[in-house]
């Protein structure tokens, strides 16, 4: 499935726009919160769409219609529930955030509960970044190789070199213009390659929809109370954390909110965002099943991955000229939620530790140490890529839930007390993070197996104390032990005296002032 060289040619001209908007940008990155925030450049449609972008990668473009084409809509769960939370918290996390920290989301962690506190979330948020920066690179080489086929690795080498181009020279505001490009991409290449397959599948979205739900490829279910297995109530728990992680506790979202002008306009682009992903999800979902049913019709190639049978679709039965569009969307998603990653890795390695370490030094010697962790952090995440090409899909996902099990545990525990508990205080906390991370391990320990073949064991084995319940509700049981712990140790150590601004009852409190004033001005006019 070679392209043809009009593809080539699309796929190149696409990388050297990418290029010359981080060249677009470069002459306004002259101090360190210019080049992290854009300094309220950006306006508020813009930021949306990049929070669309950022959330939308090669996982989505390529994961989703793995998964539709495999199973039924169930892993769509997760991503339905992020309205529902944000909708009822978006409106005080937002000026919560913009008014108590800098740059780095876990500054609050430490206002409100100590350094340990704030170590510990920025080191999860860490390893959670380039786990998922590696599995973004692994999808994109999956595509390429049934698409090009050979020399996967060069092309990771030159879309991490291109990422890092960008970043060093437009940072914030170079990727938040990229995603919009992105954003706009993206709809267009779903619906596009939707529509080819719903008139090339004998029958149309009837036919579809008849031969999906016969062989349970709709639908959400199963809908038991089984917590061993993943079932609609284990992905509608998980997604309900999972929302309240993502858009309350992670440096990507989080950074958005601040490179607005205004809290109403950062409000506005993070209801855009959560309004559009959805719907991107939902899209790319529905194009994993109409590709079962259109390969029932038409015989697959054996030995094809379930995220590669998308890329071969295009491939085989798109014109020339419009495949090399569509992957160069497809590298495009890689690239914005890749430098989105790398952008405020930088931000947390300086703003967390570097700042730590170095203090007082100049804005110039903070935005230079930022350009090099742009570089380094992405020289990273190219070598995982790497690893996980070499390791394999079961390689990924055990690696990728390791980091998240063991190492993010607990993060939206300790923003939840932080936020609705004056009690909860730093010793507390602190007790209840220990106590995390002690029950991940053994969760994770006592229901991972290892080995080849039919010789796999536990890693440890208690027997019937062993944890038995599927692997997504560990992460919500980790949040559960460390508000449940580092609640009631706080209560052991003096109630804390805190700044209001850091808390949930604090926001209420200033609306109320601001309406009470509002009312007295209207009168008095």
């Amino acid at each position: 499935m070679n392209l043809s060289v009009l593809d080539y040619i699309i796929i190149i001209c696409f990388l050297v726009v990418t290029l010359y908007v981080g060249y677009r940008f470069a002459r306004k990155q002259d101090s360190f919160k210019s080049y992290f925030l854009a300094h309220g450049r950006v306006p508020s449609w813009a930021i949306g769409m990049s929070l669309l972008a950022t959330l939308i990668s090669s996982v989505t473009f390529l994961a989703y219609p793995g998964t539709g084409f495999t199973s039924n809509w169930i892993l769509l769960v997760q991503g339905l529930m992020v309205p529902i939370v944000l909708l009822g918290t978006i409106w005080f996390i937002v000026p919560l955030y913009r008014k108590v920290i800098g740059l780095s989301t876990y500054e609050y962690f430490e206002r409100r509960f100590g350094a340990f506190a704030r170590y510990y979330s920025s080191l999860a948020f860490v390893l959670r970044q380039f786990s998922g920066m590696g599995t973004v690179l692994f999808l994109l080489a999956l595509a390429l190789d049934s698409m090009i086929g050979g020399n996967t690795m060069i092309m990771i080498m030159v879309v991490g070199l291109i990422i890092i181009g960008v970043n060093l020279m437009g940072g914030m505001e170079a990727v938040i213009w990229l995603d919009v490009f992105q954003g706009f991409m993206l709809f267009a290449t779903g619906i596009t390659c939707l529509t080819v397959i719903l008139f090339s599948t004998h029958g149309g979205i009837s036919e579809i929809w008849a031969v999906a739900k016969a062989n349970g490829h709709t639908g959400f279910g199963p809908y038991d109370a089984d917590l061993t297995r993943v079932t609609f109530l284990v992905m509608a728990i998980n997604g309900l954390f999972y929302a309240i992680q993502k858009y309350g506790t992670d440096q990507t979202v989080v950074q958005r909110y601040l490179t607005a002008k205004t809290d109403k306009g950062a409000i506005r682009a993070s209801l855009m965002g959560i309004l559009l992903t959805v719907p991107v999800w939902m899209l790319f979902m529905f194009i994993g099943t109409a590709l079962f049913v259109f390969y029932k019709q038409n015989p697959l190639p054996q030995g094809l991955h379930p995220e590669q049978v998308f890329p071969y679709f295009i491939g085989t039965r798109l014109p020339v000229g419009v495949r090399g569009l569509i992957l160069s969307a497809m590298i495009s998603a890689a690239i914005c939620s890749l430098s989105a990653d790398l952008n405020s890795l930088a931000a947390v390695g300086v703003e967390d530790y570097y700042k730590k370490m170095r203090r007082g030094l100049s804005d110039h010697a903070y935005l230079k140490a930022g350009r090099w962790t742009v570089v380094i952090s992405g020289l990273i995440a190219m070598g995982i890529g790497c690893l996980y090409i070499n390791a394999g899909s079961e390689g990924v996902l055990g690696i990728v839930f390791t980091l998240y099990a063991i190492f993010s545990g607990g993060i939206v525990g300790i923003f939840l007390l932080g936020i609705f508990s004056a009690r909860a205080n730093k010793q507390g906390i602190n007790i209840g993070i220990i106590a995390c991370i002690l029950f991940t391990s053994y969760a994770f320990l006592t229901s991972t197996q290892i080995g080849i073949g039919a010789n796999k064991h536990l890693l440890l084995n208690f027997g019937e104390y062993n944890f038995g319940h599927d692997k997504l509700m560990l992460g919500v049981y980790s949040h559960l032990v460390v508000i449940s712990v580092g609640y009631v140790a706080s209560l052991f150590f003096p109630k804390p005296v805190l700044d209001k601004n850091l808390l949930y009852s604090g926001w209420k409190e200033a609306r109320r002032n601001e309406k009470r004033e509002a009312k007295v001005t209207l009168k008095a006019v």
